[in-house]
């Protein structure tokens, strides 16, 4: 890769995000969540991420509704359902487990919508499936991909990872672009130490780790977020966010026999 083109790629790939579901959801006749192509200040209004017993039980139909039509299906159609990843690498060895990628981006309304759909589907995976988000890296001075590094590195995701969605989407308490104050500000109202939290995201290790996020979602060919990644081999269409779900449920039952 010439260095033009990977500076190229280092100012479009934040453009991307959200842009692939806006164009799926104006084909769909009925939509799971509303997806209406807006300013990026206007992003659709997300599905409370917190628990919220009502949201919670929605989830749940849509997971549990996305695995009967994935086992009831009809064979999964390439070009349509997915595109199969020339030359496609894992995000992690896969060491016996087959892979499901997630890369989003904190400031995507559609990834805000999916986050509670994801959270009940993840919960009914089987045991050798291996759930991993990736945050779409727009470069190193990317702080939310950057944040969502150290909630992982620390392993204090459980009390970030959705304050940050719903503090972006949901109360408007965070900026879609936020310092790093402000960032470290909304994890210390979760628990989290706010000086040890900055201090991980400026290290030398994070920056690491943004450009292997980035390399990833290049060579996936990832045009949009939220986008799934089965096995690196696979990148999941679909028209809705509940699509999506199935055909993801579909290539992890496909990968299974062949991983052993």
């Amino acid at each position: 890769m010439t260095k033009r083109l990977a500076l190229l790629l280092l100012v479009l790939l934040p453009m991307m995000a959200c842009t692939k579901q806006d164009d799926a959801a104006a084909a769909a006749t009925t939509p799971t969540v509303e997806a209406e192509a807006v300013p990026a200040a206007a992003e659709p209004a997300a599905m409370p991420v917190a628990a919220d017993p009502q949201a919670s039980a929605a989830a749940e139909a849509v997971a549990a509704s996305a695995a009967t039509a994935a086992a009831s299906g009809p064979a999964l159609v390439p070009g349509t359902d997915y595109v199969e990843i020339a030359n496609g690498q894992p995000y992690q060895p896969l060491n016996g487990k087959v892979e499901v990628v997630e890369v989003f981006a904190y400031w995507c309304g559609h990834c805000a919508s999916f986050q509670p759909l994801v959270d009940a589907w993840k919960r009914k995976l089987p045991g050798d499936v291996r759930f991993t988000y990736v945050p779409l890296a727009g470069g190193p001075t990317d702080l939310l991909a950057r944040a969502y590094f150290a909630s992982e590195a620390s392993n204090q995701l459980d009390k970030t990872h959705n304050a940050i969605f719903n503090a972006i989407h949901l109360t408007r308490t965070l900026s879609q672009r936020p310092t790093a104050e402000e960032i470290s500000a909304l994890v210390a109202k979760q628990g989290v130490d706010g000086k040890n939290f900055t201090d991980a995201m400026n290290s030398f290790a994070i920056g690491g780790q943004l450009n292997r996020a980035q390399q990833f979602a290049i060579r996936s060919g990832v045009e949009g977020t939220p986008t799934l990644i089965v096995n690196g081999k696979y990148r999941v269409l679909g028209k809705t966010l509940e699509d999506a779900l199935r055909i993801a449920n579909q290539l992890v039952a496909q990968e299974r026999p062949a991983k052993s």
